[in-house]
């Protein structure tokens, strides 16, 4: 690794760990960091999920007084849920060429600016209009758990979304529960990725110690700058780097 593509590294983790622990979003800042300084990008999104890894561990471990049942479905059956979409994510990933996911990556940071930018207002909007039952819930799930070790952008949003239309209004539990699953589809991702080869482990160990650094500051100036400052700064650099990796794909 040269001095560019080092500090490169360190400035993207410190700023994806801050954001994932104020905000959320770290994923828009670490995939296009690692995919600037010359990883491909099937092995930029694999070192980047193993690079913020311990930010998300750490973030369930916070919450661990705080998991519950939702609406009957034990938290064990979500976790399960999980860890076998993650594994599922992470396989269908490393079987996914560079030159495809190059073509998809900017739908998939689109689809995660989208539910980041939107998903919100527009679980509190369907509430109003729209029930779904358990069953229904337990497919979604299967299904952002295999996105989440994917690609995983957005995917703690989705959730909660999904989870409101079950009627669930809780959001501190909310926010819990959807640490812990994502950070278990991560984790089973992570070892997936790890045993399977893509990981660039230079790159990533800059970038996981900084992102550690990171998540500490970001703790810090969470409780100081206004959520809707925080949140405005990742849509917007998520919306550009959308953009960048559009023209770079069909450009």
């Amino acid at each position: 690794m040269n001095v560019d593509s080092t500090l490169t590294l360190l400035g993207a983790g410190l700023l994806a760990g801050a954001m994932n622990a104020a905000a959320g979003g770290g994923s828009f800042i670490s995939i296009p960091a690692m995919v600037f300084v010359g990883l491909p990008s099937v092995a930029a999104n694999a070192s980047s999920t193993v690079a913020l890894l311990p930010g998300t561990l750490a973030s369930a471990w916070a919450w661990r007084r705080d998991y519950r049942s939702l609406h009957g479905i034990s938290s064990r059956t979500l976790l399960a849920i999980s860890f076998a979409g993650g594994l599922a994510g992470a396989l269908l990933l490393l079987a996914t060429s560079s030159r495809a996911f190059d073509r998809l990556l900017p739908w998939l940071m689109l689809l995660g600016t989208l539910a980041f930018a939107f998903g919100r207002p527009l679980g509190a909007a369907l509430r109003a209009r729209v029930q779904i039952g358990r069953g229904a819930m337990l497919g979604a799930q299967v299904l952002l758990s295999i996105y989440a070790g994917y690609f995983g952008g957005g995917v703690g949003i989705m959730m909660m979304a999904v989870w409101g239309l079950l009627g669930e209004t809780d959001i501190k539990a909310m926010s819990a529960l959807r640490t812990l699953l994502v950070s278990a589809a991560n984790l089973v991702a992570v070892i997936c990725f790890a045993v399977a080869g893509p990981v660039h482990w230079p790159a990533t160990v800059i970038m996981l110690v900084a992102a550690i650094a990171g998540g500490y500051l970001g703790a810090i100036l969470a409780s100081r700058m206004p959520a809707a400052l925080l949140r405005g700064f990742v849509i917007l650099f998520s919306s550009v780097m959308t953009a960048v990796f559009f023209w770079r794909a069909w450009a």
